[in-house]
Order: C-alpha cells, then sequence, then structure tokens
C-alpha cells in the first residue's frame, strides 16, 4: 500500500471514525471522506459519482454483477455468455448461478489469448441475459476486445460486464469509451488497502440489491461503510490517474526487458499472450522447468513469482488460462507470471533475470538426474528436488 494511501486513512481511525450513515458531525464528517472518495473514482472510470457502489473488492463486485443481473427481470431469459479465461471469482460464479436455472456458454479463446467478438456474437440467443468477459487477463495481460463486444450486446439489449480488476491504473479505463453497463475494480491492485472494491453501475442499469438490510449505498449494498478503506481506495484512484503516462512507459520498459533478457540468456523460453497487454505482467514458459519448483526457489531468494493466478495458487490443476489457449501441458507446467508495480526498479529486473537464469539451470539439471535415477529404479514416484523443499509425487 502506498504511503499516500495510508496517510489518507489513518484519520477515520483517529478522529475522523464516525458512521457514515448518521446525521450527526461525526456521521457527516465520515460521510464527507466517503463522498470525496466516490469522486476520485468516478473521475478514474469516466463515470458519475451516483454510478460508483462501493463493496468488499473485485470478488463481490463479480459476484454482485453476475447475480444481480440473473435476480433482475430487466429481460426474459436465463443464459448468461463469459469466457474459459476469467478470473475464478467469475467462473465460480458462474457455475452457482448455473445450479440456480441459468444457462452459461463459455467462450473460448484463440492461441493469443484473445476473444473473438464474432464468437461472442454467434452465442447470443434469446435468453440471453449478460455478456461477461474480463478487461484483461490476470495471468497474461492480454486485453480483451470491450469496445467491439459493447457494440455487438447494445445491437441486442444485452448487459455487458467487464472484471476490470487487473487493467485498472495500468491502462486507462473509461466506462464510457468501453461502452460497459457493469464494471468491477479492487483496491489492492492500485496500491490500495484490501477489502474495498467498486462496482460501476451505469444509470438505467436494472440489478437486484446485493446486499439487503438498509439502504446504504442507493440502496445497492446495505451495510455501514467502510470508512477507512473507502478513503483508501479514494486515494489510490488519485494516484492511479496520475501514474498512467509511466505505467505506460516505463513499467512497460521494465516488463519488455525482463522479457527480452529472460528469453535471450535462458534456453527454451517463450511468452505466453501476445497483442495489445498490460504493461505490467508477463507470462513465460521455460522447457523442462517445474513451474511450481521454481516458484518455491525464486522465493527462497526474495523474488515472489507465481505459476498463475494468487486466488489459485492453492490448487494443483494446471492453468485454466493457459490450457484454454490450447498450449501444450509441459508449456503450462513451465509457465511463471511476472507481475511488476510502479515502484520497480531496473536494479530488481535486473536481479530478477539473473536469478531467474540460476534457478531454471539449477532445476534443469536436478530434473535430469531425477529422470536418470528414475530409470535405474523405476518404482513409481519421483523427487523433484530445489533449496530447502522436497516434492514427492506419484508418477
Amino acid at each position: 500500500m502506498d504511503e499516500f494511501v495510508l496517510e489518507a486513512m489513518l484519520p477515520c481511525f483517529r478522529q475522523n471514525f464516525g458512521n457514515a450513515s448518521s446525521v450527526h458531525l461525526f456521521g457527516q464528517e465520515a460521510r464527507a471522506t466517503v463522498e470525496a472518495a466516490r469522486r476520485s473514482v468516478a473521475e478514474l472510470l469516466g463515470a458519475d459519482t451516483r454510478e460508483i457502489v462501493f463493496t468488499s473488492g473485485g470478488t463481490e463486485s463479480d459476484n454482485a454483477a453476475l447475480w444481480g443481473i440473473f435476480r433482475s427481470g430487466y429481460r426474459p431469459g436465463n443464459h448468461i455468455i463469459t469466457t474459459k479465461i476469467e478470473h475464478p471469482a467469475i467462473l465460480a460464479t458462474c457455475k452457482a448461478i448455473e445450479s440456480a436455472g441459468a444457462e452459461v456458454t463459455y467462450i473460448p479463446v484463440d492461441s493469443s489469448g484473445r476473444v473473438d467478438p464474432g464468437a461472442v456474437e454467434n452465442a447470443i440467443r434469446e435468453t440471453t441475459l449478460l455478456i461477461s468477459v474480463m478487461h484483461a487477463n490476470n495471468e497474461t495481460g492480454v486485453i480483451q476486445p470491450i469496445e467491439e463486444i459493447s457494440r455487438i450486446a447494445r445491437q441486442h439489449g444485452i448487459v455487458l460486464h467487464t472484471d476490470a480488476v487487473q487493467s485498472i491504473g495500468k491502462i486507462p479505463t473509461d466506462v464510457r469509451q468501453l461502452g460497459v453497463d457493469l464494471l468491477s475494480m479492487s483496491g489492492h491492485k492500485i496500491h490500495g488497502p484490501k477489502g474495498i472494491g467498486v462496482l460501476f453501475i451505469r444509470k438505467g442499469t436494472r440489478i437486484a440489491s446485493f446486499m439487503t438490510g438498509g439502504s446504504h449505498e442507493r440502496k445497492r449494498r446495505a451495510g455501514t461503510e467502510n470508512v477507512p478503506g473507502i478513503a483508501g481506495i479514494g486515494a489510490a484512484a488519485k494516484l492511479a490517474r496520475e501514474r498512467l503516462p509511466e505505467m505506460q512507459s516505463r513499467v512497460a520498459g521494465l516488463r519488455d526487458r525482463l522479457e527480452n533478457q529472460a528469453i535471450k540468456q535462458i534456453s527454451g523460453g517463450r511468452i505466453n499472450g501476445q497483442g495489445p497487454r498490460l504493461p505490467n505482467i508477463s507470462n513465460i514458459s521455460f522447457d523442462r522447468l517445474e513451474g511450481e519448483a521454481a516458484v518455491i526457489a525464486m522465493d527462497l531468494e526474495g523474488i515472489a513469482i507465481s505459476t498463475g493466478s494468487a486466488c489459485t495458487s492453492g490448487s494443483l490443476e494446471p492453468s485454466h488460462v493457459l490450457m484454454a489457449m490450447g498450449l501444450r501441458p509441459e508449456v503450462v507446467q513451465g509457465s511463471l507470471r511476472f507481475s511488476l508495480c510502479y515502484h520497480n526498479t531496473e536494479q530488481e529486473i535486473e536481479r530478477a533475470i539473473q536469478t531467474l537464469e540460476t534457478v531454471v539451470q539449477r532445476l534443469r539439471k536436478l530434473a535430469k538426474r531425477n529422470t536418470n535415477d528414475e530409470l535405474k529404479d523405476p518404482s513409481g514416484s519421483r523427487q523433484i528436488s530445489n533449496p530447502g523443499v522436497r516434492f514427492i509425487r506419484n508418477s
């Protein structure tokens, strides 16, 4: 979390601690903080302040959008269109809505990781209620053609939602230009606090209330407002607006340097995801590499990377995003996701490249030795070694 954000939040704990829905002075001071943050977020998104609803994060925003439209009754139907590369917050919610009677079509992507707007249009039925396509993928950074999809949705009178949690603050994201009716974002992705998010709801969009109780957030989301979190996301939104040019230039340059040097110095490397991408995400696969072992080995060197989304890090399943792109299982197994930010430096990139080269070479040697051991002792078990950690897996 950025220091500027922390400073904006501290008064909400120390003196400006009132309930933002109370009419007394303390409450009205808190209300002023909430509304100032709402203006800041609205400016970042190109929205009206009345279209901004505060939530507990991106996952709640996604749930609220999908369930809210499904239950709204704005038009007859029970069909939802989404993609195979969505964040688990969308995919798991779609599965839950299916159990409630919905029909969901999961659109594939091409080898570059992009959705074909034509495929979305071909999937539309008379019963289609909602189209939900992420703005940019959280594992590859590939930007989706939301503007084209929005024109299709408008022609058919269908509500369009986009999960923009990964793209906000990285690329310009104007809801009017995108043409979306609903948009999700999260505070911690823009150097704000965790546990706070936003759902943009275009004026006139019929959506069922997603939290019942009081009349908070224009009767959309009941519950006492998280004033410190809201102050934090408001401050983070201000920073995100100011830093957009540097994200597009300096941070994108750091990403390119990381990719180019990694591919040059380490054999058998490839970039996963082509075309327009976010400036801060890189997904690289290396031949003959156990991705999970590389993540742990890098972590022991103080460098945090992943093999996919942080929300699926506890799963042993291969990346559903890379699988949807048609990559071979061994390529998916050797994939690593690097996520940069505004605060990263050239020195950190250089250290990451050199450490990665050392780690990959060491793990490849270990894998080769283990393979030779298996040939000598085909007992049905295999060891994958790395500093401080041992994996025992059944073949």
